[in-house]
């Protein structure tokens, strides 16, 4: 079976910043700016983004390309080969599909909502909804989580959901070029259009309400880009842990509150969303280019474009409008979640600002956009898994991934009060995230070795990459991740683990949801024990 390719490196650039450029950089930035200090939390934001998203994004693009070198398009392959062979190493890589498969399960439903709400914008369907609750009441009687006269079931969001799914398989089944690259090349340069319309927009809104001048697009920038260095440093607490001696979880516990853990555990996460480094797709995108195609400034580029997408113009519209409207405590107040700017507050200030309805279908629009060339990047490792390893045709890798994901996606749908996207996401959209990029970074750093790694990353090179990098990668970003993963751990991970957040009820659809995990890995780490069964066996077979 012939391997698939990109038709340009104008179409893996679109595609992979199409990955990258998702609902973390119009909902998730904004949300969290605004609970994490506002400008403060901007500092930690480019510390990861020059010291883990920048590295892990080269060693992504370069490990894809070299993997596809060798027939392999996901990271059980891929691994396998950096690490000349070794046997253990490629189960390192089920993490990569996993990964990518949990996410798909609960961010399409969510992609869903988007498409829905692009209807109900144009529509005026929430037009009666003029408060944060009415709006809030608005999307949980939507989601089922509530009865109104809005709603009386789940029925509405589920058929948004069947269609937001058939669409994506749609296109998936199209292949690389003809599927994803396609859509890319329509829907990014669309994507930045409406983002720029919609900022222009806000920054014309001025001061809406006379009798509050100090709210006003001015004081929402202000809180974007003024940091409260008190946000970052806690005085009383590095005392606290300077004054004490040994060795304790409590004097680690106030070392994090010193620097304020939270808020660079954050910026870290969040630089991990954005780029999509750490899910295994970049590696799976890369892998569809020649051994002299650069990625060194591909990569940078698309970065680039995310990051144009999240701080520029994801930061412009949702936290200035919000100001403005309805002052900064108020924002700070109504974002207890990602979803309450982006489903609540937006809404409810584009329907103030003339042509709501108009402007209300151009944001969701957007997000919709946003949402679907991400979704399409998360199929794509299980995809190309089954096309390699098990010589399926295209069309029988979408139809095997589209039952399996369709069934892990009613979790998602039907667990969504008991907490279970929540839990998905965890493990999905953060843990797995941070591990798979540490196995990544010391693979490529320690086990291929720099002299190598820096030669491969080179290797048809537009540019030449600072040297700095060579020790950031090879020393930073590991010691980098391997803090991030164990103070979450300590901070979250283990509190998580121990279900002291659940409510009670909840607990049995949380542990039914680990349980479905657990055997997914396990299915996954099954099917590459087979598929290198299967190679070993027809090895064999051919050697004289």
């Amino acid at each position: 079976m012939s391997r698939q390719h990109w038709s340009s490196k104008t179409g893996v650039i679109l595609a992979v910043a199409g990955s990258a450029i998702g609902l973390g950089n119009f909902l998730r930035f904004p949300g969290q700016v605004v609970n994490n200090g506002g400008g403060a939390f901007l500092i930690p934001y480019f510390v990861a983004l020059l010291l883990l998203g920048l590295p892990l994004m080269w060693i992504e693009w370069t490990i894809g390309r070299f993997g596809g070198g060798f027939g392999h398009s996901t990271a059980p392959g891929m691994f396998h080969n950096l690490a000349d062979k070794r046997r253990f190493i490629k189960y390192f890589g089920v993490i990569g599909i996993f990964g990518p498969i949990v996410i798909f399960t609960y961010y399409t439903y969510i992609e869903s909502w988007l498409l829905a709400y692009s209807l109900f914008a144009a529509t005026g369907r929430y037009n009666a909804c003029t408060d944060h609750q009415s709006m809030g009441a608005f999307l949980n009687a939507y989601r089922g989580l509530a009865r109104n006269e809005h709603f009386q079931g789940i029925g509405t969001a589920y058929v948004f959901f069947i269609l937001t799914f058939a669409a994506n398989l749609w296109i998936i089944a199209y292949g690389i070029k003809g599927g994803i690259e396609r859509v890319c090349r329509y829907a990014m340069p669309a994507l930045f259009v409406i983002a720029i319309v919609l900022m222009i927009r806000v920054f014309t809104l001025g001061t809406p309400d006379p009798a509050h001048p100090e709210n006003n697009v001015l004081a929402g920038m202000g809180f974007l880009w003024n940091p409260d260095w008190t946000k970052l440093w806690n005085a009383q607490a590095w005392q606290a842990f300077a004054n004490g001696e040994g060795f304790s979880m409590e004097r680690l516990a106030l070392l994090g509150t010193a620097l304020n853990g939270k808020v660079w555990l954050a910026a870290a996460g969040q630089i991990f969303f954005t780029l999509s480094v750490g899910i295994g797709v970049i590696l799976t995108y890369a892998s569809y280019l020649s051994r002299r195609d650069d990625v060194a400034l591909s990569g940078l580029t698309s970065a680039s474009a995310n990051e144009t997408a999240e701080v520029i113009l994801g930061g412009s519209i949702v936290i200035p409008a919000a100001v403005a409207f309805f002052g900064a405590t108020a924002t700070l107040q109504s974002s207890s979640s990602i979803f309450d700017l982006g489903f609540k507050t937006m809404p409810l200030v584009l329907q103030k600002s003339g042509f709501g309805n108009l402007l209300g279908l151009l944001w969701f629009g957007l997000l919709f956009l946003a949402g679907i060339t991400s979704s399409l990047s998360l199929a794509q490792p299980a995809i190309a898994f089954l096309e390699d390893e098990f010589n399926l045709s295209r069309r029988e890798a979408v139809t095997v991934f589209g039952v399996v994901t369709f069934l892990l996606c009613q979790m998602a749908i039907f667990g969504l009060g008991a907490g279970v996207v929540d839990e998905l996401d965890f493990w999905g959209g953060t843990f797995c995230l941070v591990l798979f990029g540490a196995v990544e970074t010391i693979l490529f750093g320690w086990v291929f070795g720099m002299d190598r790694a820096w030669t491969e990353l080179h290797a048809g090179s537009d540019i030449r990459i600072p040297g700095i990098y060579r020790w950031i990668i090879r020393y930073v970003t590991p010691a980098f991740l391997i803090v991030i993963l164990a103070v979450y751990l300590i901070q979250d991970g283990i509190p998580l683990l121990l279900l002291r957040n659940v409510k009670p009820e909840n607990t049995l659809a949380i542990l039914m949801t680990r349980i479905v995990l657990l055997l997914l890995f396990a299915l996954l780490a099954c099917m590459v024990w087979i598929a290198w069964r299967r190679k070993e066996a027809g090895n064999s077979k051919e050697a004289p």
